[in-house]
């Protein structure tokens, strides 16, 4: 176990087996989207989180069936319009093919992700939509391959819980972000205490629980990183009716948008 301390909280998995896990399971949705899952998927979350009804009902249902997002990272703020966009954790390309539908034909998408089988996914849809203006690029989120201050605007949905080093990837977010540039993600907030035990259970991690931070916790992290004028949206109970409920109960674990800026 890999033990490291940050300036907002510690690290107490292995990055790399952490890694591997992610990849196993989220392999499971990029396949085989109607199966059983912890948490809600495909076109009903999109619903339930308030994704634009007319941008989801223009697109195929295997641009939505692998989304597994745990909030509307658009509801936290306008993308303009030309902009350039970095979605953190990708997928299967859902958040990217949203953000390219606001940012129009002039912006561009980057969509970062390090599973094979989620890449395969959003490459074949974003061909079969004519995406001219969507990119999919892997790679990890401490690594990003995206040059500096290239986005106006870098958005993740779910994805920061899962990753061991979250200060690295927001460090990573700042470099790739123009001056002026806006974060805006999604993720969850964990309001109970997780035993130390638990912080150290890799499934745990990968139902989204060990992961999360308190929202005070995301709140400092995210100024640490050299971000400011932060907002944070209010809780979504993004388990509700979900596999994974008890769990998100028994941790009061919900989900919020965050949005800060680079200064």
């Amino acid at each position: 176990m890999i033990e490291k301390t940050t300036t907002a909280t510690r690290i107490t998995v292995d990055p790399e087996a952490l890694r591997a896990e992610v990849r196993v399971k989220y392999s499971e949705v990029a396949t085989n989207p109607e199966g059983q899952f912890h948490f809600h998927t495909g076109r009903r979350l999109a619903e339930l989180l308030d994704y634009p009804a007319d941008i989801c009902a223009a697109l195929p249902d295997e641009a939505l069936a692998s989304f597994a997002g745990v909030d509307n990272p658009f509801g936290a703020g306008r993308l303009p319009v030309g902009g350039r966009v970095v979605d953190l954790g990708s997928g299967g390309g859902f958040d990217c093919f949203v953000a390219a539908e606001l940012v129009g034909a002039t912006g561009s998408v980057i969509g970062v992700d390090m599973t094979p089988a989620m890449l395969e996914r959003s490459r074949r849809v974003a061909e079969q939509l004519e995406a001219g203006n969507v990119e999919f690029r892997e790679g990890i989120l401490e690594a990003l391959p995206v040059p500096d201050g290239w986005a106006d605007v870098v958005i993740s949905n779910g994805v920061l819980n899962l990753v061991a080093d979250k200060a690295k990837v927001l460090a990573e977010a700042h470099r790739v972000l123009r001056p002026g540039g806006v974060l805006q993600f999604a993720d969850i907030a964990v309001g109970g205490e997780v035993p130390e035990a638990a912080k150290c259970d890799i499934e745990l991690w990968t139902d989204c629980i060990a992961g999360g931070l308190s929202v005070d916790e995301w709140c400092r992290l995210i100024e640490d990183a050299g971000f400011a004028d932060l907002a944070v949206g209010l809780a979504t109970d993004t388990f509700g009716g979900a596999a994974g409920e008890g769990r998100a109960r028994a941790f009061d674990v919900y989900a919020h948008t965050f949005r800060a800026g680079r200064p």
